[in-house]
């Protein structure tokens, strides 16, 4: 029983290390203009929507890290 779990938690890891990385990304690309959002966002709430992101995606890496060294 105990291997299942190991098994779900690399599993769940690698799934949130995974997005993480992907958030991430886009984050960077949006951030640096290389792709333009406005068409579907109001300006206003452009960066505080990019700033939201990146955290969620910060918390996702940690939460994947503290799930790969368990």
């Amino acid at each position: 029983m105990h291997e299942h779990r190991l098994r779900f938690a690399v599993a769940l890891g690698g799934f949130l290390i995974f997005m993480g990385i992907i958030m991430v990304g886009v984050f960077v690309t949006v951030f640096f203009g290389f792709v333009d959002i406005s068409a579907i966002e109001n300006q206003e709430y452009r960066m505080i929507s990019l700033w939201v992101l990146l955290l969620v995606a910060v918390f996702d890496l940690v939460s994947g890290i503290i799930l790969w060294r368990k």
